[in-house]
């Protein structure tokens, strides 16, 4: 674009809906920190208006999000501050997560193609996650860097679920996702803004102070039971992992060339990018 890249749209639907859409689709939507500082600015504006009743997050193109931007320097320019000491990211990541989870208003993620990685970390942050059955769901990145910076799987999935995908880096589709607990409904692509669209329509005729209460309410059961502090003390496996051999050899393929590291990582599985349903 000629002038500053607009990274978030944002639409105002009847009922007190407000749509915010990752719109960088030539990237496959993936999370720069220009586009970070834009969704939270987005969502607290949201948050703050008396008119927005609950919110929904989707994705611009083809998919929800493919992840964090590796291409980019995930250090410069931070939507928010966070210590750079050793492990910063992960803490900034979790951070991030919070700040979705700590919102008065529902929040609810509208998934469809790619949810990988840092994609999966933001739709799980949300209090709602509806995806398309051609949905693929994955954290590839445990297969050559680390595990997830937010370790949500093992509260979501449970411990076999979770430590199958930690195991392999396989993805699961949108009906799986609803069946080991990802998700909480899938439906057809070509149906899923308007069943969300339903879904959201339900949330918004509860009055507000109401809501806020209610997901309160949730998530205190959770942190009760240490989920916030279970994914706070995952971000130092995650720094431990970045000083790893298998890491810094694949940190330095990646500045060599993204595109033929993560086809070289996933090329053994014959799965995401290498995958012949994608060709």
């Amino acid at each position: 674009m000629t002038k500053k890249e607009q990274y978030i749209l944002k639409e105002d639907l009847p009922e007190g809906i407000r749509r915010v859409v990752l719109n960088r689709p030539d990237k496959r939507n993936a999370l720069s920190n220009s586009l970070r500082q834009e969704l939270f600015s987005s969502l607290e504006e949201a948050d703050n208006d008396p008119t927005v009743r609950v919110i929904i997050i989707s994705g611009a193109g083809t998919c929800f999000s493919s992840g964090y931007d590796l291409s980019s320097d995930v250090s410069s320019e931070l939507p928010y501050h966070t210590g750079k000491t050793d492990g910063f990211w992960p803490r900034h990541v979790v951070e991030g997560a919070f700040k979705i989870w700590d919102l008065s208003k529902p929040v609810i993620a509208q998934v469809h193609g790619y949810c990988l990685a840092g994609g999966t970390e933001l739709a799980t942050s949300c209090d709602l996650v509806y995806v398309s059955k051609d949905a693929e769901i994955g954290y590839p990145v445990v297969r050559s860097m680390s595990p997830p910076d937010n370790q949500f799987f093992p509260w979501l999935m449970g411990l076999r679920n979770a430590m199958e995908m930690m195991l392999t880096g396989e993805s699961i589709s949108g009906k799986e996702a609803v069946e080991k607990g990802f998700a909480n409904k899938c439906f057809n692509s070509e149906n899923l803004e308007k069943e969300v669209l339903k879904i959201a329509e339900k949330v918004a005729r509860v009055p507000a102070e109401l809501q806020a209460m209610n997901k309160r309410a949730v998530h205190r059961q959770m942190e009760v039971m240490g989920m916030r502090a279970g994914i706070r003390t995952g971000t130092e496996i995650q720094a431990l992992a970045m000083h790893s051999k298998a890491t810094r050899d694949h940190l330095k393929e990646l500045s060599e060339g993204l595109t033929q590291a993560l086809t070289k990582r996933d090329s053994k599985f014959g799965d995401y990018r290498t995958s012949k349903k994608k060709k």
